[in-house]
């Protein structure tokens, strides 16, 4: 294919070590869920040895932490309170506390963490749900990227930035200040959701049986947790493949939760950071997309990896605002592999969605049920020689007077990424109407060395007027944009 009018623009935006996330430094036991109590001797020693120092010795230190680190964070006072509140158990017995050894106990138990210490990668870009003082012609864009720092641990960070009437495009700076939401506790788990999830994981059987059945039909997360170990007492000695089941299920549980961001942040200092067990290795690849509910209202989704190291989980998110986010777990036998993307709409009253069931092709599936996939037709397999390895797509698709526009990730030898497009039926998605013989995008020497070399990569694109502006990672080290007009893409499909 022909990209003659294929325009690389000169906005790139790079891993930014500045920005740091305020986050609980955890020793031992001081993690998610576990009790202060079962803190360990090594925790309670720096408590002992913070308590010992005379008040004179206190204020130098803490007035050093401060000048080093205050100006770093948004909150950095009200965050080392609330860690030192966390480990208060630790100290009982012990004589009341000024402020300023509060604080100082909290800043040994937190540190920073380096968001895009490696790499700033894999972008969905989506309408802003502001576009107001606006320009004609222009639109404000949201695009969300893949930050990697530290232990090759990923979370969702976001940029915002603005595409003018000739598709020029403008990023907006960012602060310098990052920070988590605050965990909205959740109401209720339902069985029979957790039960089919368990199914599909392999890990039913009796003690998982013996667990739920001291369960209502709805119950909350320390329900669940009680019912785990009275089942572990009640079938006698554990194994270690009991005490993988009982984690997984617990995992499994924590997995469906609720984050609420300030109102007065900005977007771009919001970070969706792994906080639970099956994220504890990143949260990879959101494919956002703004979803038309058949009531005329929108919201938007994305679909997401979540990783811990040995087990991939594909998860969900909404979002009517991204300040309140909902993470959900995919459910059904078609919900399997990695990078899944939902259609825009639904289709013949049908949600769909695009998804990769076996690293090589692409699928289409059908669903009455957001949360809930059993089936998926194969709909294109690899045939040009820069996609023999693989197919996936580059995010959900875009619906256009010809047809859904897909852009789709192609892998050739050398294990180079490509990125490629092909067309689906407006009325019937399973039917493919054309596809692109030759890549859109590979990448060029200025692209190919970095985390992850030879690698083009995107995970959402978006319309402007008849312009495709397609956001993309680069060898997955950093993010650029290129635009193309739609008609030279339609006109090239065979």
């Amino acid at each position: 294919m022909k990209t003659a009018n294929l325009k690389r623009t000169p906005v790139v935006l790079h891993p930014d070590r500045r920005r740091v996330l305020l986050r609980p430094f955890l020793l031992a036991n001081d993690s998610p869920g576990a009790a202060p109590a079962a803190a360990t001797e090594r925790a309670r020693r720096i408590c002992a040895n913070v308590t010992a120092l005379p008040e004179t010795e206190v204020r130098a230190l803490w007035k050093q932490v401060k000048v080093e680190f205050g100006e770093r964070h948004a909150k950095t006072e009200g965050f080392l309170l609330t860690r030192f509140d966390r480990i208060r158990p630790l100290l009982q017995g012990a004589p009341s506390f000024s402020e300023e050894r509060a604080l100082l106990l909290g800043a040994y138990f937190s540190h920073e963490y380096s968001l895009e210490a490696a790499a700033l990668f894999n972008p969905s870009m989506v309408l802003h749900p502001d576009q107001s003082d606006l320009e004609p012609g222009s639109l404000r864009f949201v695009l969300s990227l893949r930050a990697t720092g530290e232990g090759h641990i990923s979370s969702i960070t976001f940029r915002t930035g603005t595409l003018d009437p000739e598709s020029n495009i403008t990023i907006n700076t960012p602060t310098r200040y990052s920070l988590e939401p605050e965990q909205i506790p959740s109401a209720s788990y339902e069985k029979v959701l957790l039960e089919r999830k368990l199914r599909e994981l392999g890990l039913a059987g009796d003690f998982t049986r013996e667990a739920l059945q001291q369960l209502g039909q709805s119950f909350a997360l320390d329900e669940l947790r009680a019912a785990i170990s009275r089942a572990c007492q009640c079938l006698g000695a554990r194994d270690e493949q009991t005490d993988a089941i009982a984690r997984k299920t617990l995992m499994l549980a924590q997995s469906n939760y609720e984050v609420q961001f300030p109102a007065d942040s900005r977007l771009s200092e919001r970070v969706l950071f792994p906080t639970t067990p099956s994220q504890s290795n990143g949260i990879e690849d959101a494919r956002f997309v703004l979803f038309r509910n058949d009531d005329g209202t929108s919201t938007y989704y994305a679909t997401y990896t979540a990783y811990d190291g040995k087990m991939i989980l594909p998860q969900f998110i909404e979002t009517p605002d991204f300040l309140h986010f909902k993470f959900i777990t995919l459910n059904g036998p078609a919900v399997q592999n990695k990078g899944m993307a939902l259609f825009p709409r639904k289709i013949n009253g049908h949600y769909a969605m695009l998804g990769r069931q076996d690293y090589e092709n692409i699928y289409v599936m059908f669903s009455d049920h957001l949360h809930f996939w059993h089936s998926a037709q194969r709909v294109l397999e690899p045939q040009f020689p820069w996609e023999f390895i693989q197919l996936g797509n580059c995010g959900s698709p875009i619906e256009t007077e010809a047809g859904w526009l897909v852009l789709s990730h192609g892998v050739g030898a050398m294990r180079k990424y490509c990125i490629g497009a092909f067309l689906l039926d407006r009325d019937d998605p399973t039917k493919v109407i054309g596809r692109s013989r030759e890549p859109l995008i590979t990448p060029n020497e200025n692209e190919r060395e970095g985390y992850v070399p030879n690698v083009v990569y995107s995970c959402g694109s978006l319309l402007h007027g008849r312009q495709l502006v397609i956001p993309y990672a680069m060898s997955d080290y950093a993010t650029t944009f290129a635009t193309l007009p739609l008609d030279e893409v339609l006109a090239a499909m065979e």
